[in-house]
């Protein structure tokens, strides 16, 4: 698939085939996707991939604040994402204090690069996916086991799409460019 056709046809896809993923083809998309750009090249994001039912049931059930849609899209996903990133890194200077005004804003930014790419990635080999923030980051953290100094940025929603969205309205280029 040609990149700029990627961009143009990736959706948020919410309803998944009940055909497993390849560990294998998983393996290839973060091959690819960790050479997504990071601050001062601190590769800080990492992928817990949840494959297991049992464990994106039980995601499903105690960690998503009781939002049914992200609930079910992890429950009939062929696995589940949890996108990581480690903390005190991205943004800092060795001494611990800020490198800019943005704080730790830079951990986030890394962790949302890392993310498009994994999910353009995924789309190009033919996987959909759905980016989700409306979790409980502790509660997730404690059932997927992350050590102390990792956090959870999004849950990613994977399986081969049983739906195809329309592409919604975008803004104009005029809207979204000024030059000065």
């Amino acid at each position: 698939m040609e990149m700029i056709a990627c961009l143009k046809t990736r959706r948020s896809i919410r309803k998944y085939k009940e055909e497993k993923i390849p560990r294998s083809l998983i393996e290839e998309i973060v091959e690819i996707a960790r050479y997504a750009p990071t601050w001062k090249n601190s590769q800080t994001p990492g992928y817990v991939v949840v494959d297991s039912q049992e464990l994106k049931e039980e995601i499903a059930a105690n960690c998503v604040a009781g939002f049914a849609k992200n609930a079910a899209m992890i429950r009939t996903s062929a696995a589940l994402v949890v996108l990581t990133y480690t903390t005190g890194i991205s943004g800092y200077d060795p001494d611990g204090s800020f490198t800019t005004c943005r704080g730790d804003a830079w951990e986030s930014f890394d962790a949302g690069i890392a993310a498009q790419t994994f999910c353009l990635t995924a789309w190009e080999k033919g996987i959909g996916s759905c980016i989700m923030g409306l979790f409980e980051e502790d509660k997730v953290a404690k059932a997927v086991g992350l050590p102390e100094g990792k956090r959870v940025a999004a849950l990613i929603a994977l399986g081969y799409p049983d739906e195809e969205p329309k592409v919604r309205p975008r803004k104009e280029v005029e809207e979204l460019l000024s030059f000065r």
